[in-house]
């Protein structure tokens, strides 16, 4: 098994570590109903089930 001959210092392994934060989810409007969702999934309306603007799943009365 290979093993580090130095230390790595706290700055060093943070640097490395900058590109892992969180990012903010890119948000849509729904051209039908509009509300906002997140791109790429599906999501509620009063029950109704809507992807891409388009009603997948209708509510049952």
């Amino acid at each position: 098994m290979a093993h580090p001959k130095r230390k790595i210092s706290k700055t060093r392994r943070d640097k490395r570590r900058t590109h892992y934060k969180a990012k903010t989810p890119t948000l849509a409007t729904c051209p039908t109903t509009g509300t906002v969702h997140q791109y790429h999934r599906a999501y509620y309306i009063d029950g109704n089930l809507y992807y891409k603007g388009k009603l997948v799943i209708e509510q049952e009365a």
